[in-house]
């Protein structure tokens, strides 16, 4: 199977917990992040969600969707968040926070490999393609989020 690196960075001015509140409730990500489809809980965790699975589909920004699940397996408050991925992609996923004066950083890192045949058969020639499906669904999440702190920080 085919193995994919990628590596997001956004930046907001919003304070680091507002912006963490946000990722870590990833049941609430089709209200803001417009290439998730749908969230839906699997398997509850420990009080910090440790363990918890959620089986998530994402439309793309091509005509195809994918859905996998996502076990939360590792948190150090306001600072990362790590997740394994299986299913229709297999791999994991870390949310790294830092703050620089009023900014929130969030780096997001994704090692991950495809499970769909079709698209391990078209990998040699698509991957161009499926990374930049990967930047837009990625830049969504940004502009969906950005917009979501601004108004939350209105009212």
């Amino acid at each position: 199977m085919p193995d994919y690196q990628f590596i997001t960075v956004w930046k907001f001015d919003h304070p680091l917990p507002q912006v963490w509140k946000e990722i870590k409730a990833m049941s609430l990500w089709p209200e803001w992040w417009s290439f998730v489809a749908k969230v839906k809980i699997l398997k509850q965790g420990d009080a910090n969600e440790i363990g918890a699975i959620r089986r998530i589909t994402w439309k793309t920004a091509l005509p195809y969707s994918l859905t996998f699940d996502s076990e939360l397996v590792e948190e150090i408050h306001h600072r990362r968040m790590e997740g394994r991925a299986f299913g229709e992609l297999d791999g994991v996923g870390i949310w790294n926070f830092t703050t620089i004066g009023s900014k929130t950083i969030v780096r997001y890192e994704w090692q991950v490999k495809t499970t769909k045949a079709w698209m391990n058969l078209l990998a040699p020639i698509a991957r161009p393609i499926f990374s930049w499906n990967h930047d837009k669904v990625m830049k969504a999440g940004f502009v969906g989020l950005k917009k979501r702190l601004e108004n939350k920080s209105k009212n």
